[in-house]
């Protein structure tokens, strides 16, 4: 066999275990699709944006606040917990951590999202 195409079938084969390869890694995303997350719209978000400022604002650590999105409009029901548990205070910054265990069709998922802010302002998402 040639060099020319003896080359040729090394390229060809490693393109089809990266395209294979890539095909797989797509097929192990396959599971958020189910999560409630995935039936979340845009007026779900909003309203539980509004309902997660709140319990920042008014809810003590320990204490659970519970959200549907009943009246968003969207057909698929999503609940969800909401509990600050873990406020520190570290001059005019105060931070809380909060577990919110979101649930739809059956499945539920759990995040840990962490809030920031300076003073009185509004809260932010910190990235981690």
């Amino acid at each position: 066999m040639s060099m020319r195409n003896r080359a040729l079938m090394c390229w060809t084969a490693g393109g089809l275990l990266l395209a294979g390869a890539g095909v797989a890694q797509a097929a192990n995303l396959g599971f958020l699709n189910d999560t409630p997350i995935s039936y979340m719209k845009p007026r779900d978000n909003d309203s539980i944006k509004k309902a997660i400022t709140q319990v920042l604002n008014d809810t003590q650590d320990g204490q659970t606040v519970n959200w549907v999105n009943e009246g968003t409009g969207n057909s698929v029901k999503i609940d969800a917990t909401l509990t600050p548990d873990r406020t520190t205070k570290e001059g005019d910054r105060t931070c809380r951590a909060t577990a919110v265990v979101l649930s739809a069709k059956g499945q539920s998922m759990n995040l840990h999202p962490l809030f920031c802010r300076q003073g009185s302002g509004a809260w932010q998402l910190q990235k981690r």
